[in-house]
């Protein structure tokens, strides 16, 4: 199936957090020169949602507080999907594992097989949606991206080792939350930089999740609330 790419896609982004209550660090790394979307900026990991990221398996699910307010505003049953996305990206652009030991039901896809392969499945109950963004219209490639927050302390491979990374980041390294800003970052990785700040030291789902709406009319800043089912 091709993909139209001038199109508005779903994305996943995975800041993992390490130290958090005593000196934080950020993973980040730095993509192509020859990248077409944001070449040579630091970034955190992440991606498109894939078509099959829906019928991958998770042995947990998001946080219900997170899958409320990724809800809103968005088509049904995206929460799944965004997850897997997530889990997947991390680990194709850092090698790293979000899962929990254990055998798939059933052969997994494609781009699957390598993460099966470590015993694990993906796990989604650490990721903590944090904010969501809309790429502004006349880029070379629009996303609606989901980002969440990661406790480093949740992630079952050596976090040092990035071995099994694609080549789609350059210079993985752990950044110091205080230094972050120095790096080259596209400006919306610092408007969320700044969501990071403040939740580095609270592990509860925030009340609610900034979403910066940019479509063809207006760019607008909300807050995303969610409603958790009653009854």
């Amino acid at each position: 199936m091709t993909i139209d790419k001038s199109q508005i896609r779903n994305a996943a982004t995975v800041i993992v957090l390490r130290d958090r209550f005593d000196a934080p660090r950020i993973l980040m790394g730095q993509r192509g020169s020859r990248a077409v979307f944001m070449p040579n900026k630091f970034v955190f990991p992440g991606g498109a949602v894939d078509a099959g990221d829906a019928e991958v398996p998770l042995a947990s699910p998001l946080p219900e507080t997170c899958a409320a307010r990724i809800a809103e505003d968005a088509e049904p049953g995206l929460a799944h999907a965004i997850a897997v996305a997530a889990i997947r990206e991390l680990w194709e652009e850092t090698g790293l594992i979000l899962g929990r030991p254990g055998s798939w039901d059933t052969p997994p896809p494609p781009d699957w097989e390598s993460f099966a392969a470590t015993g694990h499945v993906p796990h989604a109950a650490p990721l903590q949606f944090t904010f969501r963004a809309l790429t502004p219209p006349g880029r070379p490639r629009r996303f609606d991206a989901r980002f969440f927050l990661v406790d480093a302390d949740d992630i079952a491979s050596d976090l040092d080792d990035f071995d099994a990374a694609c080549d789609e980041l350059s210079h993985l390294q752990w950044v110091p939350l205080s230094e972050a800003r120095s790096f080259d970052m596209p400006f919306i990785t610092e408007v969320v930089m700044a969501e990071v700040e403040a939740r580095a030291r609270d592990r509860t789902p925030p009340a609610s999740v900034p979403f910066f709406k940019n479509n063809d009319e207006e760019s607008l800043f909300l807050r995303l609330r969610g409603k958790l089912p009653t009854g």
